[in-house]
């Protein structure tokens, strides 16, 4: 989720395999864009926290901050797994850092409507209409529990980015009149996307949904 609009160039993360996964340069780790396989691809649980995991926890704050953002789901950097991290303040050192592993979001009450973006979708907002309120279940990387309800802006950026762990974008929950204004934007995007894989730049669907399993046998 982000505030203001970026470029919408982003270098890739190579593919590879389980055994490759593992020699991964956190460092390396950049967002993707859409309609990159990975944010569709419903996030796996994780069932270990591991020294390469921490490193990219932190690669995520930096591409979360470096891009204006308040919250970036692990599936936005080619990681199919249900994590994410966020921070409402959007600025490092202000506000509260969270990662959330294995949220669980239940008990949405009231409703209330914003204007939503996606670092995953660069150039693109519509106004969604969410809960008010929900209460999250999840665990952060010291496995200690996080148990309790969270409302506004917070509720709004937690359910952005749960979503995304599910596979869903915020576009999915835009109107029918407010697709069709968001409809050459969103083209633009698969155009580039589409293009860049015809040049070699990026891999195939196919080679790029492998990887996802590859990371999935990892975690």
């Amino acid at each position: 989720m982000f505030r203001n609009r970026i470029q919408k160039s982003f270098p890739l993360v190579p593919t590879a395999t389980a055994m490759q996964a593992e020699r991964i340069d956190p460092a390396t780790i950049q967002i993707v864009p859409f309609p990159h396989p990975a944010l569709r691809h419903p996030a796996k649980p994780i069932r270990r926290v591991d020294g390469l995991l921490r490193d990219i926890v932190g690669r995520m704050f930096d591409l979360m901050y470096e891009h204006r953002g308040v919250g970036l789901a692990a599936p936005q950097v080619d990681l199919p797994l249900r994590l994410f991290v966020m921070n409402a303040s959007g600025q490092r050192g202000e506000g509260v850092e969270r990662v959330l592993i294995n949220p669980v979001v239940s008990r949405p009450r009231g409703s209330d409507e914003a204007e939503e973006g996606c670092l995953s979708l660069p150039g693109v907002h519509g106004i969604v209409m969410r809960p008010k309120t929900v209460h999250v279940h999840a665990y952060d990387l010291s496995g200690e529990e996080l148990d309790e309800d969270f409302t506004g802006f917070e509720a709004r950026v937690i359910q952005h980015e749960h979503d995304h762990l599910n596979g869903l974008l915020f576009i999915d929950r835009l109107q029918e009149s407010a697709l069709v204004e968001i409809e050459d934007a969103v083209q633009e995007l698969v155009d580039d996307f589409r293009g860049r894989q015809r040049q070699g730049e990026i891999p195939p669907d196919e080679t790029l949904r492998e990887q996802l399993l590859a990371w999935e046998s990892m975690y």
